[in-house]
C-alpha cells in the first residue's frame, strides 16, 4: 500500500484518459482543483456561496449529509451560469467516527480534540459527488467512502503536527496528502480522502 504523501497515490493510473468535455468545478478547495488538473480535466472554477455549505440535520447520516451538501453546492453554481454544455462538478467531504461527523476544525484546540478522539481508532471519510448539467437538466449524486486508522501517536507528535498548521481547512483535522506517518488508509480511494474521489468521478462521467 502506498503511504500517505507519496506522489503516485494522487496520479491517474497508466492509460487513464480524462473526459474531454469542459467542466465547472464548484469548489474553492485547492486540493480539488489540483486533483482535477493532475487528472487532465478541462474546467473552470466557480465557487459556491458559503451558505450552500450550511445546514446540518440531526437525523442525517454522514453519507446523507455529504450528498445533500454536494447537491446544494451544484445547485448554487448552476444558477450562476448561462445554459451551456458544461457539467458542474460539486463535492463535499467529512470524516466520521462512531457516528460523530468531524468537519473542518474551528481552531487549534478544536483540531487537537478531534485528533485525540481519533488516536488509535479507525474512522471513515465520506465524499458526496454531484454532477449537474443545466443544458439537459440531468443531475446525479453518489457517495464514496474510505476507511483509515490513526496509530497511537505521541503527544509530542501531535503538538508538532498542530504547529505545522496542516490541520487548517481539513475534515477531521487531517490531510492525507500531507503524509503524517501515523495515518494509514485501510480501504477505499486515497483521492476521496483528499476531497474528490477521482475514480468515482470517472465512473459517473462515463454514465452521465
Amino acid at each position: 500500500m502506498n503511504e500517505p504523501g507519496s506522489n503516485d497515490v494522487f496520479l491517474p493510473p497508466v492509460g487513464f484518459q480524462a473526459d474531454p468535455r469542459p467542466f465547472i468545478l464548484a469548489s474553492s478547495s485547492p486540493r480539488r482543483n489540483q486533483l482535477m488538473k493532475t487528472f487532465g480535466y478541462r474546467y473552470e472554477v466557480i465557487e459556491p456561496d458559503p451558505l450552500a455549505e450550511c445546514g446540518v440535520c440531526s437525523r442525517e447520516t454522514p453519507p446523507e449529509l455529504v450528498a445533500r451538501l454536494a447537491y446544494q453546492k451544484a445547485a448554487d453554481v448552476i444558477q450562476k451560469i448561462d445554459i451551456d454544455e458544461r457539467v458542474v462538478v460539486a463535492c463535499d467531504t467529512v470524516a466520521e467516527h462512531r457516528g460523530l461527523v468531524l468537519g473542518k476544525p474551528n481552531d487549534v484546540d478544536h483540531a487537537r480534540a478531534m485528533l485525540l478522539r481519533l488516536r488509535g481508532q479507525e474512522h471513515r471519510v465520506y465524499s458526496g459527488l454531484c454532477l449537474w448539467s443545466r443544458a439537459t437538466a440531468k443531475r446525479c449524486v453518489r457517495v464514496d467512502c474510505s476507511i483509515l486508522v490513526l496509530k497511537n501517536f505521541s503527544d509530542a507528535e501531535l503538538e508538532q503536527y498542530l504547529e505545522s498548521d496542516l490541520w487548517i481547512g481539513k475534515a477531521g483535522s487531517l490531510g492525507f496528502q500531507d503524509g503524517p506517518p501515523w495515518l494509514t488508509l485501510l480501504s477505499g480511494s486515497p483521492t476521496n480522502v483528499v476531497g474528490l474521489p477521482m475514480e468515482l468521478l470517472h465512473e459517473m462521467l462515463e454514465q452521465f
